[in-house]
Order: structure tokens, then sequence, then C-alpha cells
């Protein structure tokens, strides 16, 4: 349930950072918010992985 969330989140910052790219906001923003996103879906992942 919880990768879910994250897959959700990822959806959410990436819609942000195209929206924050195409107002002109300074590069270094939309780029953070395009890496907390990949690290969401890395996480997501992670999450989705058997353990011992």
């Amino acid at each position: 349930m919880l990768s879910l969330v994250l897959m959700g989140a990822a959806g959410l910052l990436i819609g942000g950072a195209f929206s924050l790219r195409s107002q002109d906001f300074p590069r270094w923003v939309w780029i953070a918010f395009l890496v907390l996103a990949a690290l969401s879906l890395l996480a997501a992942y992670l999450f989705t992985l058997p353990g011992d």
C-alpha cells in the first residue's frame, strides 16, 4: 500500500516539475522536484522487494 502512495507522490512531483519549468522558475527548483520523484519511485520499488 505504501508503494502506491509513493508512486502517486512521484506522479505529483513530476507534474509539479513540468509546471514549474513552464512558469520559468529557476532550474534548480524543478530539477529538485524531478530528483525527489526519482527517489520516491526508487523507494516504492524497494518496498515491493521481498524481505527476509
